[in-house]
């Protein structure tokens, strides 16, 4: 009876072992908790978004290397890239994978055990990373930015600067999922403004030249559809083009912009990295995925570039900087 009782009291032990959150089982064995970090792009584009979330896991008590271990990986604008990665860490047995929606979905495919946070997702449910917002589910959570439903409102900011807008055109990577749902959100919005549209459509970084040759004197702007590694990574050469053809350009993020992009309105990327920390620290503290709600953003950056727009011969209404979060001269 004896030897049966210290059986079940040895179970009971390693099922509160467990269950512990994996900071403390961190000190039992003397490993501290692992956190993998997938980025989509390259190390330059994500640095400020890294910034952020490793700023706040400080602010939360999370010391990189002191109490927390933190495995970078770049998968360079290459999507096949991914699964790859989401393999590694799992063979790491890292305690939670943090990156962005089609990597995000990549590692919910290669493991249902360990814990993913997305810090930038379009459309979380429609793609399959989680079963509801209020209520995960799974292994997955993190932040949805919806970028398709600001893309009627980036149109009439758009307008303001533009304000002879007849023809447009959108670009965007067809290979990623949510760039094709926000893509057909951006025409639907143009049409009811009663533009004009035309479509450029690429899969790889040698498809961007070849879509501005064509696209010569068939619009007078363009709207680029940006939260996707491929895009983001080749924004220079986007925006040297673009500037070529004196097209003035729209786009969902500020690194467009800051690059010479003329304006972008869309979410706060390094806000939602910095938030992003706080579901890590949820989890290492013992929190379960699949009952941490995904959050929306409250913050929307509107951006413009004075000397883009004097390079086109734009002038952009005094207004429209009055209420611009941002104006780089």
């Amino acid at each position: 009876m004896t030897a049966k009782m210290k059986r079940r009291e040895f179970i009971t032990l390693l099922g509160g072992v467990a269950a512990w959150p994996l900071s403390a089982r961190a000190q039992q064995t003397g490993q501290l908790p692992t956190i993998g970090f997938l980025g989509a792009a390259t190390a330059a584009v994500w640095a400020p978004w890294t910034a952020a979330f490793v700023q706040r896991l400080r602010e939360l008590g999370w010391v990189e290397a002191r109490n927390v271990a933190i495995e970078y990986r770049w998968a360079e604008g290459r999507p096949e890239r991914y699964a790859e990665i989401a393999a590694e860490f799992v063979q790491l047995k890292v305690d939670v994978i943090v990156t962005t929606g089609a990597a995000a979905l990549a590692a919910k495919q290669t493991t249902s055990v360990i814990p993913i946070v997305f810090a930038v997702a379009n459309d979380p449910i429609g793609s399959g990373l989680v079963a509801g917002l209020a209520r995960p589910g799974g292994n997955v959570t993190g932040l949805s930015v919806q970028a398709r439903d600001l893309a009627g409102k980036r149109l009439e900011l758009f307008r303001e600067v533009v304000s002879d807008l007849r023809r447009l055109a959108i670009l965007a990577n067809v290979g990623y999922a949510a760039a094709v749902l926000e893509m057909g959100e951006a025409q639907a919005a143009a049409r009811t403004l009663g533009l004009e549209v035309v479509t450029l459509e690429v899969r790889r970084a040698e498809d961007i030249a070849p879509a501005f040759e064509a696209l010569k004197g068939r619009a007078q702007a363009l709207y680029v559809v940006t939260a996707d590694p491929l895009l983001i990574t080749n924004r220079i050469r986007i925006n040297t083009l673009a500037n070529i053809a004196r097209l003035p350009m729209i786009t969902t993020q500020r690194e467009f912009v800051e690059a010479g992009g003329l304006m972008s309105y869309g979410p706060n990327y390094s806000g939602l990295f910095h938030h992003a920390a706080d579901y890590v620290d949820k989890i290492l503290r013992g929190a379960k995925p699949a009952d941490i709600p995904v959050e929306q953003p409250t913050k929307f950056d509107l951006v413009a570039n004075l000397t883009t727009a004097r390079g086109l011969g734009l002038t952009i209404p005094e207004s429209f900087l009055l209420r611009a979060d941002e104006v780089i001269e």
